[in-house]
This record gives C-alpha cells, sequence and structure tokens, in this order.
C-alpha cells in the first residue's frame, strides 16, 4: 500500500485528487494540506511515501519546498501551469500532473510510483530476523523510535538536529552528527560532507560532486573525496586501463 498526503491550497483540485486516490486499490490518503509549511507535521505524524505536490500556493510554493527540502518523499507535482515542468524534474520530482488532471494521467502516474516502490524494495538489504538486527532509539516527535541501522541511508545535519533517512521514511532528531559518527561508527557509514554521513552499502553511483542513493542526491565536498571514494571504490573499479 502506498500512503499519500495531497497538498493543494484549491478545495475542488484536491478533492480531485483525494478521490482518484480512494479509487486505486494500492493506494491510501493518509493526510491532507493547503500549504507546503503543513509538510513536516504530515510526515512526521505517518510514514508516507507519496506526496502529491501543487506547484502554486501562497507562503510557500510546492517548487520552494523541495528546493528547502533535500530529502523530500518521492513527489508528483500538480499544477496549471505547464511551464514548471522542467524545473520539477530538476528537482527529481516522479512525475508532472497537468490541470485538470484525468484520471486515466493520474492512474498512470500512480503506477509508475507502484513501480519505483517495488524497485527499492527489491534493492533492499537481506531479510533478517528482528532480534539479528543491530537496532537504536532516538526521541522523535515526542516519542521514541526504534531505527535499524542496515535502513539507515543517510544522516544530514541541520543546524541542532539530524535528519535519518531510512529505507522507510525520516526521522528529525535533537543530536549532533557528530554523536551519530561515534554512535553508527566508521566501518559501514562513511562522512561525505560537513553535514552528511551515507551507508557504505547504499551508495549506487559516484559522481564529481554528488552521490546517488536510491532516488537522493548527497553532495561531496571536495575535503572529504580523497579519503571517501577509495572506500566507496574499494578494488572494484574497472577503468580500462591494461
Amino acid at each position: 500500500m502506498i500512503n499519500c498526503i495531497v497538498i493543494d491550497d484549491e478545495p475542488l483540485a484536491r478533492e480531485c485528487i483525494i478521490n482518484y486516490i480512494d479509487q486505486v486499490a494500492f493506494m491510501n490518503d493518509v493526510g491532507t494540506g493547503v500549504s507546503a509549511l503543513e509538510i513536516p507535521q504530515l510526515l512526521a505524524e505517518s510514514q508516507i511515501d507519496l506526496l502529491f505536490l501543487d506547484v502554486q500556493m501562497p507562503l510557500m510554493n510546492g517548487l520552494e519546498y523541495l528546493k528547502s527540502n533535500p530529502t523530500p518523499p518521492m513527489t508528483i507535482l500538480t499544477t496549471a501551469f505547464p511551464n514548471y515542468a522542467i524545473e520539477g524534474f530538476n528537482l527529481n520530482v516522479l512525475d508532472y500532473l497537468l490541470k485538470p488532471i484525468s484520471f486515466n494521467r493520474f492512474f498512470a502516474a500512480a503506477t509508475k510510483a507502484k513501480q519505483q516502490l517495488e524497485l527499492l524494495q527489491k534493492k533492499g538489504v537481506p531479510v533478517l530476523k528482528d532480534e539479528e538486527r543491530s537496532c537504536f532509539f532516538i526521541k522523535c516527535d515526542g516519542k521514541y523510535e526504534k531505527i535499524y541501522h542496515d535502513e539507515i541511508l543517510f544522516v544530514q545535519a541541520m543546524q541542532n538536529y539530524v535528519i535519518i533517512q531510512t529505507n522507510k521514511r525520516k526521522y528529525v532528531s535533537l543530536l549532533s552528527l557528530k554523536s551519530v559518527v561515534e554512535k553508527l561508527g566508521t566501518l559501514a557509514f562513511v562522512q561525505v560532507h560537513k553535514s552528511y554521513i551515507v551507508a557504505l552499502d547504499k551508495i549506487e553511483g559516484v559522481a564529481k560532486h554528488e552521490i546517488q542513493i536510491q532516488i537522493h542526491r548527497i553532495p561531496m565536498s571536495r575535503h572529504y573525496k580523497k579519503d571517501v571514494l577509495p572506500k566507496i571504490l574499494g578494488g572494484n573499479l574497472w577503468d580500462g586501463k591494461v
């Protein structure tokens, strides 16, 4: 089941998408909002797989939200203006729905989301019994949340907080990145930027100044690159030299 939230300041447009979600057997509407400012609270309340996000909204539009959050949920943009499409795809959105949205077009985007989630799940780690897996607890949104080490993709520092991104969702907690590095260790995780550490076994690609993990692109600073690349590549680089 794909858990969805719908953010749109137009009541009719919002109700249209909610109605479409209700018609699709593998989708579930778990929250709605009229402003991008409501998204952090909705993410904290439930595990969200897919965000339907309007572009033009007061206070903060959809594109501004995506730029402010480097690790948003999988996102489908909705708008009446096609000129935002290129900028949206540059922000790694999954799809772009032009209003008025037909059910056929909506279903095509929903199917794409389902296929993407299935692909990510297939790339997951081998299944172990819960008692065999290393885990820890953090205080998040007023309660203690269990996080398994093997589900962590990366950790991002945000002033006095950290964002821990896992295969399932993200967690925000009042911790320092330094303390997280010390507790996780440096065998399975590596620091690639002053604000990021990543799980070595989750890295799928390395570009000049960024690392690809699933749908996420994590910056890699020049300061860390020299030490990081050998750990990532190990002895597995085929460079074509004889």
